[in-house]
């Protein structure tokens, strides 16, 4: 029986882990530079976590998660996003007594969810994300929308846009909760069976739709900005101040309202206006979310952060045609020729990568001009070729590949030789 990879799932092979390791450091350069620090959480945690902070009224819980019952019968669930997860962790380890506030953590790693697999979108995807937890400050909102646009930036993408809206807080969010319920109610009948039940529970998901995006009602249904409070109002201006302050540009969409419950106040989204890249244009997407941690069980605790997938960002750096400087190849490869050649060759492969060269040789005994041939398949910069005669006088012949030179080089000087023109 020959089996196959499960829809929705992918395998990152050699030719592309590269790229993928490429845009992994740099996110881990970007965080370094703005003090966040790596967190790991488990790939899966009890159903409840997501149940309640990620939101009862969300599609994620409603359609996509995989759940599955352990051997004793509890609840579990593969983590469909990261910052429940990482707020669990924040409680549970009381990171909230630590004296270094705000608490600023990311993650990378892959992230489940069961729903039709299209352009950019599986069903195990791989996130990267941050966290900045302890502060209500306006200068974290656009600090972490700064980190998200210097790592896009980084890579090379230049046709970006960031949309930004504010949700409010509590006593804005229900007096346009309630606007929403006297908009939608009349004509409820006439969207989808999601929407009829979003009414009551979250009429804020109805603006989310992807099935009655077109409906009229859509178009004409009150906008959060109408009916923010002072407070909320002065916090949303001084993000979009913070924002012109570090020359970022910005689109207000009174629509953009994210897909997860726990959002309040700054909510964004960073989109790519690439030619090519496709409807779904959303790269990333993150906001402020106070109230989470009480959720988990934790004290009072504000917090904001982003996540965005590595395959999305992938596709929008091919959409540019950017080439990302990854170098490939080896430093050198070992040409044996005759028995003790090749018994030399082991030790001095290992001397080669003890140098920190990186290095191979044969193992399928080719002749001399098949190794010659896999070597430059390889990319090999250098060619190391020893036989008989260079053992018994104590050199090897290295080749240059890129000019074609070649030189005699003492065995002992040999790892110093390519060190110095690699």
């Amino acid at each position: 029986m020959a089996f196959q990879i499960p829809r929705g799932t992918q395998d990152i092979l050699p030719s592309e882990a590269s790229r993928w390791q490429y845009v992994e450091k740099k996110a881990r350069e970007i965080c370094r530079l703005y003090r966040f620090q790596e967190i790991r959480t488990p790939i899966f945690e009890h159903t409840e976590l997501f149940q309640r902070g990620v939101g009862e009224s969300t599609d994620i819980v409603q359609k996509e998660m995989y759940t599955f019952s352990d051997r004793k019968g509890r609840s579990l669930t593969l983590r469909p996003e990261g910052t429940a997860a990482v707020v669990r962790a924040f409680v549970e380890k009381k990171m909230y007594a630590d004296p270094n506030q705000p608490v600023k953590l990311f993650y990378i790693g892959p992230m489940f969810r069961y729903e039709r697999p299209q352009s950019g979108r599986f069903r195990q995807f791989v996130q990267f994300g941050v966290e900045a937890l302890g502060s209500d400050d306006p200068a974290l909102d656009a600090e972490v929308i700064s980190l998200a646009m210097a790592f896009y930036q980084s890579l090379g993408l230049k046709k970006l846009k960031l949309a930004i809206n504010s949700l409010g807080d509590q006593e804005s969010r229900a007096a346009h909760r309630a606007a929403l319920v006297n908009h939608f109610k009349p004509r409820i009948g006439e969207f989808c069976s999601d929407c009829q039940k979003r009414l009551e529970q979250n009429p804020l998901r109805i603006l989310d739709c992807k099935q009655d995006r077109e409906h009229e009602l859509m178009k004409s249904a009150p906008s959060i900005i109408d009916f923010l409070n002072d407070e909320s109002k002065q916090y949303f201006d001084q993000v979009l101040k913070y924002l012109t302050e570090l020359g970022i540009e910005y689109e207000i969409d009174p629509n953009l309202v994210r897909g997860l419950d726990y959002y309040n106040h700054t909510a964004f989204e960073i989109m790519s206006n690439a030619e090519g890249f496709g409807a779904i244009t959303t790269l990333c997407g993150g906001g402020r979310y106070n109230g989470l941690v009480e959720e988990a069980g934790g004290p009072s605790t504000p917090g904001i952060g982003f996540a965005l997938s590595i395959e999305r960002l992938l596709a929008a750096i091919d959409a540019e045609n950017i080439a990302l400087p990854i170098e490939k190849g080896l430093d050198c490869y070992i040409v044996a020729m005759g028995d003790r050649a090749k018994e030399r060759s082991v030790s001095l492969l290992q001397e080669m990568r003890k140098a920190g060269i990186s290095a191979d040789k044969d193992y399928e005994n080719k002749k001399m001009k098949a190794q010659l041939k896999q070597a430059d398949r390889l990319q090999a910069k250098f060619v190391i070729i020893i036989g008989d005669e260079e053992l018994e006088k104590g050199v090897a012949n290295v080749k240059n590949m890129a000019t074609g030179e070649q030189d005699a080089v003492a065995f002992e000087r040999l790892a110093e030789y390519i060190k110095e023109r690699k």
